[in-house]
C-alpha cells in the first residue's frame, strides 16, 4: 500500500534511483524487532503497523531520509513508553512521535506527539503516512537554496 510511495522519496529528494540497498529485507526487519527492547507481546506480533513496516522495508538503510532533521528509530531502537510505540524524534530531542499500542493493527494509525518537557501527548491530526510525507517534504524544502 505504501511501499512504492516510500521508494519514490529517494529520486524525489536525493536525485538518485531507489535500490534495494535503501531498505531492509523482511528477515532483517524481523531480526531487528526481535533484538529491540519492545515488550515480548509486541515482539510476538506478526508485524508493525503496515505503514511502519513498509517504511523500513523501503527506506530503513537510507540515512539521508532516516536522519533528515528528525531521526527515525531503527527497528531495534523501537520502544514503548506511556502506552505508545515511539519511532521518531526531532534532532533536539524535544519531541517524540509514536502511535498508541492499541492501534498497532491499524494499517496507517493516527500519530501522536509527546513533549519531552511536559510529557504531554498531543494528537497530530494525521495518520503516520500523512505525517511522514509532510515532514520529509518540509525537511527537504528547508534544505533547498
Amino acid at each position: 500500500m505504501f511501499l512504492d510511495k516510500f521508494r519514490s522519496l529517494v529520486p524525489a529528494y536525493l536525485d538518485a534511483k531507489w535500490t534495494p540497498a535503501e531498505g531492509l529485507t523482511v528477515e532483517e526487519l524481523r531480526q531487528m524487532i526481535a533484538d529491540s527492547e519492545l515488550p515480548d507481546d509486541l515482539k510476538a506480533r506478526p508485524r508493525l503497523p503496515q505503514v511502519l513496516e513498509e517504511f523500513y522495508l523501503a527506506l530503513g538503510r537510507c540515512e539521508e531520509i532516516m536522519e533528515a532533521y528528525h531521526f527515525f528509530f531503527d527497528p531495534d531502537e523501537l520502544v514503548v513508553e506511556d502506552g505508545h510505540l515511539l519511532f521518531l524524534e526531532d534532532e533536539e530531542e524535544r519531541w517524540a512521535w509514536g502511535v498508541d499500542v492499541d492501534t498497532l493493527d491499524v494499517p496507517d494509525p493516527l500519530i501522536v506527539r509527546r513533549s519531552s518537557n511536559s510529557g504531554m501527548w498531543n494528537d497530530e491530526g494525521a495518520t503516520v503516512s500523512e505525517f511522514i510525507f509532510d515532514l520529509l517534504e518540509f525537511s527537504f524544502e528547508e534544505e533547498s537554496p
